[in-house]
């Protein structure tokens, strides 16, 4: 059981870490006018687990804070993702 915990936060923090070094990199490149990321890609990111990450990297890299369908569903879908976790943490205790 041990095991499945690791392995269900495990994945959320791998996957935010991923959204919010993507969120970082794409301000980046915002900034010097280059190639971007996706909005679709970071939208898939954050529903695989990564939106506590994005949400961070968001608010920590004033990236995409104008948007408000970023500004609203991040936050939402963060809070879902860590619920759920949690949720499902205590079902396996």
């Amino acid at each position: 059981m041990i095991i499945r915990l690791w392995i269900l936060w495990g994945a959320l923090a791998l996957m935010s870490l991923t959204l919010f070094v993507l969120m970082g990199l794409d301000k980046r490149k915002a900034r010097k006018g280059r190639w971007r990321v996706r909005e679709r890609t970071l939208f898939w990111v954050a529903l695989l687990g990564g939106a506590s990450g994005g949400t961070l990297g968001m608010f920590l890299f004033h990236h995409k804070t104008h948007h408000g369908t970023f500004r609203l569903i991040f936050p939402i879908l963060a809070a879902v993702q860590l619920l759920g976790a949690v949720y499902l943490s205590l079902q396996l205790i």
